[in-house]
């Protein structure tokens, strides 16, 4: 099939910001998908590639949030036809043990297929027009661009009203799955449970309304931004704690009358509040991991405040089983039982350095890039 140009957002080592350029796609081989995009999430996984904290290898691709409509498939995929509505999500094999058994967040190959911006064989989609080539597929998608060529599990098909809809479920495929996934599919709070949730961004406000939606009768977010944390208690917090004015170990002390929470959501990414997490959490609760820190960060623990039950977990991408768990949230969402739409900011393509700049200071919570669909795609 002839190459296809079209335009995406190149991160380039030691620049930390992305430039749009133009770019040469393969067509969709064997078990991939041409996709082109409505819009795409940005999130902190993509900064943190951005500011090399992450070690996928650059100049690269990124976006793994996408929502767009499929315009032709490759040899081997099936379940899918030119014209669907899809959403796009984390790439796994879909034939090791994990992904057999319904565990695909637990791919043998995971990393790889998600950070390595490459297929399995090291080759990339993407070029640029002298030939030179990008890091693609990271996550499967590479979902910063006009157009992707996407892995076949990293697909998602919706029933939406429109692509307005389609674009606002954009966030889906990472940051809201990751943090209701968390609560919802591995903590599973019970009635009178205290959960707490480190960081008040997207993935942190995704697990305080899964948490108002289980049991839990005490939900405790904390963050340093204090317009996020007045986001947090209009989506279900009963406290929050401005961790740069009060003591947050102090603070969750005093909430849970010095029985310690039963479930805590780590999203920062800072390895001394995983360190604080597991000095505050109650006998028998769980920890869970979701934040990301600089590749080689280490966190320490008195490793006998373990032997009575209490569990340090990590979950990568809410542990969701995608097919399944991503239409359960739009139903949710359509209910209002999960108003992620509340912290949602749309940017256009030329913005997307305002959209870096606003998710770095906290200004927006979940920055969404919303793409041009009349753009089509040229031969070479």
């Amino acid at each position: 099939m002839p190459s296809l140009t079209t335009r995406a957002a190149v991160a380039r080592t030691a620049e930390d910001t992305f430039h749009w350029k133009t770019v040469l796609l393969d067509g969709p081989g064997p078990g991939e998908v041409l996709v082109q995009l409505v819009a795409t999430g940005l999130c902190h996984t993509d900064l943190s590639v951005l500011a090399g904290r992450l070690p996928t290898p650059l100049p690269a691709v990124l976006g793994h949030e996408g929502a767009g409509i499929v315009q032709d498939i490759g040899p081997n995929v099936t379940g899918l036809t030119p014209g669907d509505r899809v959403l796009l999500t984390f790439n796994s094999c879909g034939h090791c043990l994990k992904c057999r058994t319904g565990a695909p967040t637990r791919c043998t190959t995971y990393f790889p297929r998600n950070f390595g911006a490459a297929r399995p064989d090291g080759t990339s989609p993407i070029r640029t027009p002298d030939g030179a080539r990008l890091g693609g597929l990271f996550f499967g998608q590479s979902s910063l661009a006009h157009h992707a060529v996407v892995s076949a599990p990293s697909v998602v098909r919706v029933e939406v009203a429109d692509d307005d809809e389609l674009a606002l479920l954009a966030p889906i495929g990472c940051g809201v799955q990751t943090g209701a996934g968390a609560i919802l599919n591995v903590l599973k709070p019970q009635p009178g449970d205290t959960v707490v949730v480190l960081g008040a961004g997207a993935v942190g406000l995704s697990a305080v309304m899964a948490a108002r939606l289980s049991g839990a009768r005490t939900i405790i977010a904390a963050d340093i931004v204090p317009e996020r944390l007045h986001t947090a208690e209009d989506l279900g917090a009963t406290h929050t704690v401005d961790s740069r004015q009060d003591d947050l170990a102090q603070r969750i002390t005093d909430i849970t009358r010095h029985a310690g929470p039963t479930h805590i959501v780590e999203t920062t990414g800072v390895p001394a509040l995983l360190e604080l997490a597991v000095s505050q959490l109650g006998v028998g609760g769980t920890v869970a991991v979701v934040g990301a820190p600089a590749a080689g960060s280490r966190a320490s623990f008195d490793i006998n405040s373990l032997i009575d039950g209490r569990t340090i977990r990590g979950v990568t991408e809410g542990a969701s089983v995608r097919l399944t768990f991503i239409p359960a949230l739009i139903d949710l969402h359509r209910q209002g039982r999960l108003p992620f739409d509340r912290f949602i900011r749309f940017y256009t393509p030329d913005r997307l350095g305002q959209a870096v700049a606003d998710a770095r200071s906290g200004h927006t919570i979940k920055p969404v890039i919303r793409f041009d669909t009349s753009e089509q795609l040229g031969e070479k």
